[in-house]
């Protein structure tokens, strides 16, 4: 049986080697916000670099299957906010922070799809 866990851990092992093909390079995999008294928690999936030094923050999201909404309609308004809190607080190592944007990676069965700028973080 195949779980959860490892369809997304291998969608996201084809997300990484498609965004590295594609000339992003890797800065962090998995960076997890603990929770906390003042924070709910958080994970990014992949942070990566544009070759003009755009940090990329992505989340990947795979289906072993193809759904009738697609892999890429998962990433709910809560989900989305938890990767923005996350990613801000990935933001305060930098005096001055690079500019970022938020992708999401879908997979949906074999179909791969980079949605770049899927959303703001406002």
């Amino acid at each position: 049986m195949v779980t959860t866990k490892a369809v997304g851990d291998e969608g996201e092992d084809r997300a990484l080697a498609y965004l590295l093909r594609a000339g992003l390079r890797l800065v962090e995999r998995n960076y997890r916000v603990a929770r906390g008294p003042r924070a709910r928690g958080g994970e990014i999936d992949l942070v990566l670099r544009e070759r003009d030094g755009t940090l990329v923050f992505v989340e990947v999201r795979a289906r072993a299957a193809r759904s009738r909404a697609g892999a890429a309609a998962t990433v709910s308004s809560a989900k989305r906010q938890r990767l923005v809190l996350a990613a801000r607080h990935y933001l305060m190592r930098f005096a001055s922070p690079p500019p970022c944007r938020f992708d999401v990676v879908a997979i949906d069965g074999e179909r791969l799809e980079w949605l770049r700028a899927a959303f703001d973080a406002a």
